[in-house]
């Protein structure tokens, strides 16, 4: 039975307990770990937590359970996933946040795991999978926290409406994004996937203002009938992370409040290239919010219509 054990590292100019803190609370994961799709808590103590992570590996999306323990006062969190994704037999690791200053840290992290069948090939892909998200890890979160200071970066906004209508007609609208090109006017071609029920594959051509289109990727996790979040892991040239959810609130009388939440991280390296040499954070905020406000309350206002003439 072959078991690896890898390390990887990096130094940050952060706070080792401010490093400690985003690590240790999962709904950062989304936005400062390129791989992580979404994660939510199964079970939670003061110590000791179950969590189920949704994230890619070689640029396939997969989830599972693990269980971790945390040490705030060491800056240590052990994990151990319970239920491993094939090719994955077991898989345990441990984040150690080590202080070199007040204001600087050696971030470590480490990893343990078997291949399923004690398969050669598999081993290897999984080696591939965890060097490749380790590194980005480590890269994104010393990025993301360095720059923690600068908020105006990044950006939350909701739109919400109210419907007359159910809640499960509104989900199975979002949830049915193959009919989007039929179905919304900004969608000018769709393509979706799903590799597993509720773990979906969405790739759009979406139509701008001015005609042109853009290509946009993301993984959707599905949970009927209120819920749907997403990560783009194909972008637009002013984002550098984009999460978000659709959600659906019934209420007591029938009526739903139907809402789109959007987490961006701009990329400042072209706002110049796709606003104009003038243009600076604040033009690329209010671009966004209205580019994406926009789609998303054009989507809300149809998903209406439709969940309406349902009832």
């Amino acid at each position: 039975m072959t078991q690896r054990e890898v390390e990887h590292d990096v130094q940050v100019e952060a706070a080792a307990d401010e490093v400690y803190r985003l690590i240790a609370e999962v709904e950062n994961w989304p936005r400062i770990f390129p791989p992580t799709i979404h994660v939510d808590h199964v079970e939670k103590g003061a110590e000791t937590e179950r969590i189920r992570i949704w994230a890619t590996a070689n640029g396939e999306p997969k989830n599972w359970i693990s269980r971790r323990t945390l040490d705030a006062s060491a800056r240590r969190i052990t994990f151990r996933q319970e239920v491993s994704a094939a090719p994955v037999a077991e898989m345990s690791g441990t984040w150690i946040i080590e202080p070199d200053s007040e204001k600087s840290c050696r971030i470590r992290l480490l990893h343990a795991y078997r291949a399923v069948d004690d398969d050669p090939g598999k081993l290897e892909w999984i080696d591939r999978a965890v060097d490749r998200n380790s590194r980005s890890e480590l890269a994104a979160l010393k990025h993301n926290v360095e720059l923690a200071a600068n908020a105006d970066l990044t950006m939350s906004f909701t739109d919400s409406v109210q419907v007359g209508g159910a809640a499960k007609d509104l989900y199975d609208f979002v949830n049915e994004a193959r009919l989007w090109q039929t179905r919304l006017p900004h969608v000018a071609a769709v393509e979706l996937r799903e590799p597993s029920p509720g773990l979906q594959v969405l790739r759009m051509d979406t139509l701008t203002r001015d005609g042109a289109t853009h290509v946009t990727e993301s993984v959707r996790i599905c949970f009927p009938d209120n819920r749907i979040v997403y990560k783009q892991t194909t972008l637009p040239a002013l984002m550098k992370v984009h999460t978000g959810y659709w959600e659906f609130t019934e209420e007591p009388d029938g009526t739903t409040t139907a809402t789109s939440q959007h987490t961006v991280v701009l990329n400042t390296a072209n706002i110049a290239k796709v606003l104009g040499p003038g243009a600076g954070v604040p033009e690329a905020r209010t671009f966004i919010r209205e580019a994406l406000g926009g789609n998303s309350r054009a989507t809300l206002g149809h998903a209406k219509d439709y969940a309406e003439a349902r009832r």
